[in-house]
């Protein structure tokens, strides 16, 4: 299946210390190029997400944007009361075995280590919901981008019928291009009055026909376009062959282009060159 590389995934989690919001924004990109905005306090987390994008995804540009507030009631200090208990015993005994020993004050006292609390969520059960939230959106964003590519899919498609049907436009206006070309020669040697030997005539409309056969570009052309449904339905990123197909079927509209000999093959030309442009266009945004 086609998938696009633009697509756009939001998932959001709450509980009793916060809330979470991750976003994934992607975009057409040449290789996979992951950007990163996190908290500073679950920026260990990057590595494992530029893992999971490694392993679902082969190119675009993904910015992956994080977002971690903390509860009103989960924000703040706090005393650990078993942890003062035992300074004051500590200190009790000091008070014991030295008479003249200062008691230390209050602040003192709570600068001391494990005294004071900072009072917050516990940071491995938010890593854990941040890691949940990310897979999911990953989920959403790979089935948007499968979304997106079926689309997309479709608008090829349309245009690969379209090319087909001037390919089989062109194949049945050469015999009366041909003919045309015979007639024209004939018109203007009678008007000048000129007459060929019939070996030179022949030799004249034989090198008329092969400047004006395009029977190896509309071959060509079909193979193609052949090829570029063949690489729609298989699986895996794509996007990089039918930009080469691309590159080869215009080539092979230009040649048809400098031997056209009437307007019509012209117009045809021109036809496919926009259908080509268009689909090339889409194609830009094929994973």
């Amino acid at each position: 299946m086609v998938h696009s590389m633009t697509a756009f995934a939001r998932q959001e989690h709450a509980a009793d210390w916060g809330s979470l919001q991750l976003e994934l924004r992607s975009v057409n990109q040449r290789y996979l190029e992951p950007h990163f905005r996190l908290p500073e306090s679950l920026r260990d987390l990057e590595p494992i997400f530029r893992e999971a994008l490694r392993q679902r995804l082969a190119r675009g540009k993904v910015e992956v944007s994080l977002r971690f507030e903390a509860a009103g009631a989960a924000e703040g200090l706090s005393v650990n009361p078993a942890r003062l208990a035992e300074l004051a015993r500590a200190l009790g005994e000091v008070r014991q075995a030295v008479a003249d020993t200062r008691p230390p004050d209050a602040l003192a006292l709570l600068d001391f280590p494990g005294v004071l609390e900072s009072r917050g969520p516990d940071p491995e059960s938010v890593k854990a919901a941040a890691l949940a939230l990310f897979q999911a959106a990953l989920d959403d964003l790979v089935a948007g981008r499968a979304r997106e590519g079926e689309k997309l899919t479709a608008l090829i498609r349309e245009r690969l019928v379209a090319i087909d049907g001037q390919v089989a436009e062109v194949r049945t206006l050469m015999p009366q291009i041909l003919e045309r070309q015979r007639t024209l020669l004939l018109e203007r040697l009678e008007s000048v009055k000129a007459e060929l030997d019939p070996q030179r005539l022949e030799a004249e409309l034989t090198l008329i026909a092969q400047k004006a056969d395009v029977d190896e570009e509309l071959d060509r052309l079909a193979t193609h376009v052949a090829e570029v449904q063949r690489q729609l339905t298989q699986k895996g990123p794509v996007g990089r062959r039918l930009d080469f197909l691309m590159q080869e079927l215009n080539r092979e509209a230009n040649t048809l282009s400098s031997k056209s000999v009437v307007a019509s093959t012209t117009r045809c030309a021109v036809e496919l060159k926009v259908l080509i442009e268009q689909m090339r266009e889409q194609i830009q945004n094929i994973e």
